[in-house]
């Protein structure tokens, strides 16, 4: 059995963690359902640990020319192609 020191974990709500990725919670729950983002189920409960939430965030950077464009959402698309040239 492992001794886990709880009083050093902040809970967050689906509903918080889903505005601080900026997604809704629809997407969120597709999320880890996919395994993407770890939660944990208490009772009827979902919660995410603030730290696993922030971990999910930095890996989802993306690194500099490694963008491929033709996998952004249309409305994406479409905002890229209204920037100006560089």
């Amino acid at each position: 059995m492992v001794i886990v020191n709880t009083a050093d974990i902040t809970w967050l709500n689906t509903g918080e963690s889903a505005r601080r990725l900026g997604i809704t919670p629809r997407t969120l729950y597709r999320f880890i359902d996919d395994g993407k983002v770890p939660a944990y189920r208490f009772g009827r409960v979902i919660r995410l640990k603030e730290s696993e939430v922030a971990q999910f965030i930095e890996e989802c950077r993306i690194a500099p020319g490694t963008l491929d464009i033709s996998s952004l959402d249309p409305e994406d698309q479409e905002a890229e192609a209204s920037k100006p040239s560089k």
